[in-house]
Order: structure tokens, then C-alpha cells, then sequence
């Protein structure tokens, strides 16, 4: 009978985190993973280079967790993200940092990241079982007796921690399993959204695909409710999609869309582009009327060019009904103050987002209220343990997430190990 003291399901960030984790700390530990292979959806992290963490402090990652990242407190204050920075250089793996505080190993591949977990795990004699995919978790009396996997194989376990993921990327083997596994012991699971997901929107320019293509850099996006008022903005790059819009802003605007539109009872949210947020209204006022003195000769496309690609001006000419071709100087009070409000606060309708399947991150999970933020052990099953995505907190693109999963991996590890040897 093979008996582990703890038992991870689930060969991602936070399940091979866990594993060593309780590795290091004297237990003997399995790990169940249902692909060929672990690590397959930190191979695809930050496009195939693995974006391991952020170089930030404790309170500025978890501002940039917005879905409950407060529950993380506990476990950060354990083991952090220069904690996981100063484990791979210990096993000398060399990161390097890039624009807002990412880090990246220097070879710029997710495999060099994936390969030193998985030696981590043969040197600490961590059980890897692949092609094991679980059918059950065995419960008895109100503890964690062990899994049960699809073949038939019962392993038994003092601890078992659930490190099984969401529900995005479910070509890696997210594919929501271990909420099941979740009720079974009791659990809540607060309801799943997609989180860093590619936005839709059924405006007619969206439809006609006018603006299909075109990249805004450095823009600041903002997602409004229904009275008007910001829930959100982000300064980051944008592009408009034939579906809606895409690219860093709205990632991160994604998952307070869906809210706000669950939140107002509405079938839409609103947004506001300003394509120029170095400039107050007044300053553009005032630069757009230096250009009419000095170049107003020129059409209005050609003067207006420095604020935008091209076709998105046109766009914004046409909403107006203002003819491109005509002389600078030629613009009327009026329609001056219809650019200046196309380039600051061009407002559209959006209607929602992609599927779950497609967004890189699920939002909602196994209720944190259930859960000791300190050890990550259930509240309503002894020795059950949860960590990573499977859990309801969810953090931007850019090194949160996988700090999360690699945190509450190692702080489960290490609790559920000293548990088990008790």
C-alpha cells in the first residue's frame, strides 16, 4: 500500500512548489499530474519565457491582485517574492528584470524554470506520477484519507494538497476538477469568471471591424458604471480586435467589466479611451490651437497626426462629421471641442468578454472564508489543503499570479508537512 505523508494533486507552479516545499521540510511526498508531463502551463507563462514574479514590495503585489488578494497577506508574510527569487538563484537559475518589475529567467524560456522544478523534485525524492489522472479524493470521518486515481490506484495520504488550477487554459489541464473535489469536502465555490480575458463589444465600428488591428500605445482605459463614475482605469497599450478590444489595459480592466455589469444589472459597461493622458483637456486645448496658428494651412488629418495612428483619427473625424481634408485653421470652436473629447474620453459600449477557455486567469473559486490564510488548510476538512488558482483570488498579467501560486504553494507545503510529521 503506498502511503505519502502529503499528496499534491495537480503538477503546476503551485503543486510543483508544494511538493518541494513539503520535500524540504522532512515529509514524503507524491504528486499526481493527469498530463504526460508537469509544468505544462508554465511553459506557456509570459509567451513561452516564464514570468516567475515581480520585483515589487509586499503591498504594491498585492494592490496588483485585486481579485481578494488581501487573503495573501498571511502567506506573504511567511514567504515572498524576493523569497522566490533568492530560491532560484540558490539553484542557479539567474533572473533578470524587465519593464514594471517582471522578472524572467535570462535564457527567456519556461522550460529552464520547468526543468529546475522538476530536478528540485527528483533530488528532494518527491513521487511524480504522470499520466495519473484523479478520480476522487477519499474523505473519512471529517479528514483527508487520500485520492483514489482514475486507474483504480488508491494513494493514501496523511495530507493532500489541491493545486489543481481554474478553469482558463484548459488545453493545459485546467479544467476545473478540484472544485469538485472541493464540494465534496464542503466547500463553497464563489462563482467562476474569466479574469485577463480579451473584452467584446457589439458597437457598430466593432462589427464593421472599422478599427480592427490598431495598436494605441501608453492609453489610459477606464471602465465606467452606470452613473458615470470610474471603476477602474489602467495606463497600458491597447488594440481593437475583430471581436472587440484587447492587449494589456484590457486585461486588466477585464474582470471589473463583468463585475460592474453584474453590479448595475446591466447587459453592457461603459468605457472611456484618452489616447493622450499627458495632457489635460486644457493643455491639448492649448497645443491644438498653437498648431491652428502655426499650421493651419495643413489638413486636419495630416496636423493631428502625432496623436494616433491614422485611421483611428479618421475614425474619431468621422464620429464627428468632420471632413479630414479640410484646412486646420478651418475648425470651429465646436468641432475643436469635439476632437479634444474623442482624444480624452472616447466612450463605447462594451458587452462582456470571452469564455472562461480563453481568458488567461479564472476569477472566483473555493471560498476563502473556508480556508486558514495562515496555513492554507481547509476550515471544514482536517489536512486538506488548497493552493494556487483553485482558490478565489486572482491577480493581474505580469508576475502576480504565478507569485501567488508559488507562495501559497510553499507556505501549504511547509504547513502540511510539519502537520503530517507531527
Amino acid at each position: 500500500m503506498t502511503h505519502y505523508d502529503v499528496l499534491v494533486v495537480g503538477g503546476g507552479t503551485s503543486g510543483m512548489m508544494a511538493a518541494i516545499s513539503a520535500a524540504e521540510h522532512g515529509a514524503r511526498v507524491g504528486l499526481v499530474e493527469k498530463n504526460k508531463f508537469v509544468g505544462r502551463k508554465l511553459l506557456v507563462t509570459g509567451n513561452g519565457r516564464c514570468n516567475v514574479t515581480n520585483n515589487r514590495d509586499k503591498e504594491e503585489i498585492i494592490t496588483h491582485i485585486p481579485g481578494n488578494g488581501r487573503f495573501l497577506y498571511s502567506a506573504f508574510y511567511q514567504y515572498d517574492n524576493y523569497d522566490i527569487m533568492n530560491f532560484f538563484k540558490s539553484k542557479g537559475i539567474q533572473l533578470k528584470e524587465e519593464d514594471h518589475g517582471r522578472m524572467f529567467p535570462i535564457t527567456d524560456k519556461s522550460r529552464t524554470i520547468v526543468n529546475a522544478l522538476t530536478q528540485i523534485m527528483e533530488d528532494t525524492k518527491v513521487d511524480v506520477h504522470v499520466n495519473a489522472p484523479v478520480e476522487t479524493v477519499l474523505y473519512t470521518d471529517g479528514r483527508v484519507e487520500g485520492v483514489e486515481l482514475q486507474d483504480g490506484r488508491i494513494l493514501h495520504a496523511t495530507s493532500v494538497i489541491l493545486s489543481t488550477g481554474g478553469r482558463a487554459m484548459p488545453k493545459t489541464g485546467s479544467t476545473g476538477d478540484g472544485y469538485m473535489w472541493a464540494k465534496k469536502a464542503g466547500h463553497t465555490i464563489k462563482e467562476l469568471y474569466p479574469t485577463e480575458v480579451p473584452i467584446t463589444s457589439e458597437e457598430p465600428f466593432i462589427q464593421d471591424r472599422t478599427l480592427q488591428g490598431i495598436s494605441l500605445r501608453d492609453v489610459d482605459l477606464k471602465v465606467l458604471n452606470k452613473k458615470g463614475k470610474t471603476v477602474i482605469n489602467h495606463r497600458m497599450d491597447m488594440i481593437f480586435t475583430h471581436l472587440g478590444i484587447s492587449g494589456p489595459a484590457v486585461l486588466r480592466c477585464s474582470m471589473f467589466v463583468l463585475q460592474t455589469m453584474k453590479r448595475d444589472k446591466t447587459d453592457f459597461a461603459q468605457m472611456s479611451l484618452d489616447s493622450a493622458p499627458d495632457e489635460t483637456v486644457g493643455s491639448l486645448k492649448q497645443s491644438l490651437e498653437r498648431l491652428m496658428k502655426k499650421e493651419g494651412e495643413k489638413s486636419i488629418k495630416n496636423t493631428l497626426k502625432h496623436y494616433g495612428p491614422e485611421r483611428y483619427i479618421l475614425f474619431g473625424l468621422e464620429q464627428s462629421d468632420i471632413d479630414s481634408e479640410r484646412a486646420f485653421k478651418t475648425l470651429t470652436p465646436k468641432e475643436l471641442e469635439s476632437i479634444i473629447t474623442f482624444l480624452k474620453d472616447f466612450r463605447f459600449k462594451v458587452h462582456g468578454s470571452l469564455p472562461i477557455e480563453k481568458a488567461f486567469v479564472t476569477g472566483g473559486g473555493v471560498h476563502t472564508k473556508e480556508v486558514n490564510p495562515k496555513t492554507l488548510e481547509s476550515k471544514l476538512m482536517q489536512n486538506l489543503y488548497f493552493t494556487g488558482e483553485i482558490l478565489d483570488y486572482n491577480g493581474y498579467t505580469g508576475g502576480y499570479n504565478i507569485t501567488g501560486a508559488f507562495i501559497t504553494g510553499r507556505v501549504a507545503g511547509m504547513h502540511a508537512a510539519q502537520n503530517s510529521l507531527q
